[in-house]
């Protein structure tokens, strides 16, 4: 039986702006004793037609359409009224409450935006009732662990005005010790990365949706080249201390069939893009790549696996959307090597934790991950933690709302926050590609 006070009294939301200045949902869930907590949700650019559904309200005088008021109602309407009454400690029931009330496969009548706020507020209110960290709580008796930081140096596609087709390079310093070692090592490659550009000509205004540098490019490949470049001169081995990893969002850039990459003038077959990655993995340190191909491109999958899967992890975002269901197709198939966790894709923390555990069951690596759209709301590093995935996708090391997750890793680690040390994961694809830890030490 809950104690005194520790039922929910009252959940509200209100419209907050995330990074891009469209409008998200932040939630605010109160108990009976007047102890509460809040939590902001992200929206993704990039985004799969698979997801749960966010709910925009279409009205072009506000916000061009994207405005979330009818999400903001549904959380102060029905799902207030559901939860009332309901032990913080069965956060799990009050998600399966909020699926019911939704009574749709994609949450689209009530809004994942909506659901998942609450979910997370619950969760943060539940955390502090029990006096621990966020992510102690979250893992229950998952093996927790610091996150390997996958770090966002280069951008095309939809994230930088596609200058290139692919959407994101990143650096990936495997070599680490510690988690605050490696975002050092990212920071040193994205600023040699800028010297580097403004040298030959190429240096962009700004930066792209997720803090990378989103340059003009004359092909895809030679953002490996650049990457290369500017892991050298922070001082890093190639391949060895720092690896890339590619995040190609290839269902956006494929047309009828064939993937046009049209910044090089070529539109390639499947096949055809299969060879290409498979050339790009002999020449550069890549480990891993997200949807190579095409988000309902099953056969394709299967195929690269087959060629690419013993060199590199092959990592599903639109594929999976963070779905059970999917997931378990993939699994059957042999479509993909690891699962990319977004948790505004499932549309709450129940389901989300549920497929990182069946990832973890079938032997498949998880990377957590944050949406271009984002907020500075922290949640998404105690998330990473307490999965035990192992690996964090957030963006660069700009812009606060990047900085909020990166940070929040530097306290868990530096204080110990919970309990005992953490280990920081190995690189993915575990163990399966050719390029060899190191010392990730140097004097930048």
């Amino acid at each position: 039986m809950a104690g005194a006070g520790m039922r929910i009294r009252a959940i509200r939301a209100l419209q907050v702006l995330d990074s891009r200045g469209s409008p998200t949902v932040e939630a605010e869930a109160i108990l009976e004793d007047g102890t509460r907590a809040a939590a902001q949700v992200p929206s993704g650019a990039s985004t799969g037609r698979h997801e749960a559904v966010e709910l925009r309200d279409g009205d072009a005088r506000a916000y061009d359409g994207r405005g979330v008021l009818s999400a903001v109602a549904n959380v102060n309407g029905p799902i207030a009224r559901a939860l009332r009454g309901i032990p913080v400690h069965e956060r799990e029931r009050a998600d399966r409450r909020m699926v019911e009330l939704d009574g749709t496969p994609d949450k689209s009548s009530l809004g994942a935006n909506a659901i998942l706020a609450v979910s997370c507020a619950l969760a943060r209110l539940h955390a502090k009732v029990e006096g621990v960290p966020l992510w102690r709580l979250l893992a229950g008796g998952r093996p927790a662990k610091m996150p390997l930081p996958m770090v966002n140096i280069l951008s095309g596609g939809l994230h930088a005005g596609g200058q290139v087709e692919l959407q994101d390079f990143l650096a990936v310093p495997h070599g680490c010790a510690s988690c605050a070692d490696a975002l050092r090592a990212a920071a040193g490659i994205h600023r040699r990365m800028q010297e580097l550009l403004e040298r030959d000509g190429r240096a962009p205004a700004g930066v792209a949706d997720e803090g990378g540098w989103g340059p003009r490019l004359d092909s895809n490949e030679q953002a490996l080249e650049y990457m290369e470049r500017a892991i050298a001169a922070a001082g890093y081995e190639p391949g060895r201390q720092v690896s890339i990893a590619i995040d190609a969002a290839a269902t956006h850039f494929f047309r009828n069939g064939r993937y046009e990459l049209a910044s090089e003038g070529r539109s390639l077959a499947r096949e055809e893009m299969i060879e290409m990655y498979s050339r790009w993995l002999t020449r550069h340190p890549v480990v891993s790549i997200e949807d190579p191909l095409a988000e309902d491109d099953w056969d394709g999958w299967a195929k690269a696996c087959a060629v690419l899967g013993n060199r590199c992890t092959l990592i599903g975002d639109d594929l999976l959307a963070t779905s059970q269901s999917r997931l378990e197709r993939a699994i059957r198939e042999r479509a993909a090597t690891a699962v990319l966790v977004k948790m505004n894709q499932a549309g709450t923390l129940a389901e989300t934790f549920q497929v990182v555990d069946r990832a973890r069951a079938a032997g498949f690596g998880a990377v957590v991950s944050a949406r271009s759209g984002e907020t500075e709301d922290s949640f998404l590093a105690d998330l990473a933690v307490a999965s035990g995935a192992g690996h964090i996708k957030v963006g660069s090391v700009t812009r606060s709302e990047r900085l909020a997750k990166y940070n929040r890793l530097l306290r868990i680690e530096a204080f110990q926050e919970g309990g005992a040390p953490l280990s920081l994961a190995p690189v993915l694809p575990l163990g399966h590609h050719g390029w060899q830890g190191g010392s990730c030490v140097n004097d930048d």
